[in-house]
C-alpha cells in the first residue's frame, strides 16, 4: 500500500505535470525548429509571440463569453483558438514582411537576424503589456478536474489522491493532434515536402522551381500556430502572465538545441527531456521516502536537490552540456 501511495505522489506531482509542461514545451520549440529549419536563424522572438498568440486567444474568449459562447465543459479559450491563431499568424507575416523580408533581400548573416529577433522580441513583450497589462489573467472556465483527488481517495481507500486538471488532459491531446498534422503536412503535402526540400538544400530546391517566399510564408503560419497553441496551452494549465514567455524562451530553447536545432524529432525529444529534468529535480521527495522507508528513518529535511526558484537553471545547465559535449544535439544531420 505504501509503494501504491508513493507512486500515486509521484504521479500527481511529477509525472502528470512533466507530460503536461513538457508537452507545452514541444509545440514551443517546434515553431523555433520551424523557423530555423527554414530561415537559419534562432527567433529569439518566439516566446513573446506564443505571449501574443495567447494574449489575442484571451480577449476573443473573453468576447465570447460576453456574448454567452462556451463549450462547457471544456475551455472557452478551445472555441477562440483558431481565432487567436489567425490573428497571432497576421502579426506574424506583418513582422516578417516589414523587418525580416529587409534583411533577407539583404543576405544578411544569421547573426543579424537573431539581433533582430530581439528587437522584434522587446517590441513584442511592450505590445501584450500595453494591450493586456503585466498582470495574471485567468481565462480557465469550464470544469477544473478530470479527476478529483478526494473523489480517488474515497474510492481506492488510498492516502494519497490522483487528481487530473482538464487543462491537462487538454495539453496532451491537443498536443499529440498537433504533432500527428504537422508531421503528416511535412511528409504528405506538396507544400510540405517543398519546406523540407528548401531546409535540406536551399540553392537545389530553388532550382527545383519551389517558390521561396511561399515557404517562408507557410513556415511563418506553422511557427505563429504553434505558438499561440503552446501560449494558450501554458495559459490554461498555469495562468497568462507576459513576462512568463519571456523567462520560457529558455527551456524552449533548450528543448530544440538539445534534441538538435532543426530537427522536429528532436524538439519533441529535448521538449519532454527539459521537462521531466526540471520538474524531477525540483521536486522534494521526503513523504515519497516516508512512504518507502521505515518510520523511524524518515528523513527530516525536503530532500530536494534544488528548489523552484532554480527550475530554469536546470535547463541552463543541460543546455550548456549539451553544447560542451553533443553540441549538434541528440539526433544530428536533421531537418525538416
Amino acid at each position: 500500500m505504501d509503494i501504491l501511495n508513493a507512486f500515486i505522489l509521484l504521479l500527481n506531482f511529477v509525472l502528470i505535470p512533466a507530460i503536461a509542461y513538457g508537452s507545452q514545451l514541444a509545440l514551443g520549440a517546434l515553431g523555433v525548429t520551424i523557423i530555423y529549419g527554414i530561415l537559419r536563424f534562432s527567433n529569439f522572438a518566439h516566446g513573446d509571440t506564443m505571449a501574443f498568440g495567447a494574449m489575442a486567444t484571451i480577449l476573443i474568449t473573453w468576447w465570447f463569453q460576453s456574448m454567452g459562447l462556451s463549450l462547457s465543459p471544456l475551455p472557452t479559450a478551445l472555441l477562440a483558438l483558431p481565432f487567436g491563431s489567425a490573428v497571432c499568424a497576421l502579426f506574424v507575416l506583418g513582422t516578417d514582411r516589414i523587418v525580416y523580408k529587409f534583411y533577407r533581400d539583404q543576405k544578411a548573416k544569421p547573426v543579424i537576424f537573431l539581433i533582430v529577433s530581439m528587437g522584434v522580441m522587446f517590441i513584442m513583450n511592450g505590445i501584450v503589456r500595453l494591450i493586456i497589462g503585466p498582470g495574471d489573467q485567468n481565462f480557465n472556465d469550464g470544469a477544473r478536474f478530470i479527476i478529483r483527488a478526494r473523489d480517488f481517495r474515497n474510492a481506492t481507500g488510498f492516502d494519497e489522491g490522483l487528481s487530473l486538471k482538464v487543462s491537462q488532459g487538454i495539453t496532451v491531446a491537443t498536443t499529440v493532434t498537433v504533432v500527428i498534422a504537422l508531421f503528416w503536412f511535412l511528409h504528405h503535402t506538396r507544400t510540405g515536402k517543398s519546406m523540407r526540400a528548401y531546409s535540406d538544400n536551399e540553392d537545389l530546391a530553388l532550382l527545383s522551381g519551389i517558390n521561396p517566399d511561399r515557404v517562408v510564408m507557410v513556415a511563418w503560419l506553422i511557427a505563429a500556430a504553434l505558438a499561440t497553441i503552446a501560449g494558450t496551452l501554458y495559459g490554461l494549465d498555469k495562468s497568462f502572465k507576459p513576462f512568463t514567455y519571456f523567462q520560457l524562451l529558455l527551456p524552449i530553447f533548450a528543448s530544440a538545441m538539445v534534441g538538435g536545432l532543426g530537427s522536429p524529432h528532436g524538439a519533441i525529444a529535448g521538449a519532454f527531456l527539459i521537462a521531466f529534468s526540471e520538474i524531477m529535480v525540483t521536486y522534494a521527495y521526503k513523504k515519497v521516502v516516508t512512504y518507502l522507508m521505515p518510520e523511524a528513518w524518515a528523513p527530516d529535511t525536503l530532500v530536494q536537490l534544488l528548489s523552484t526558484d532554480y527550475k530554469f537553471a536546470v535547463s541552463f545547465m543541460i543546455l550548456l552540456l549539451v553544447l560542451l559535449f553533443r553540441p549538434t544535439g541528440i539526433f544530428a544531420g536533421k531537418a525538416v
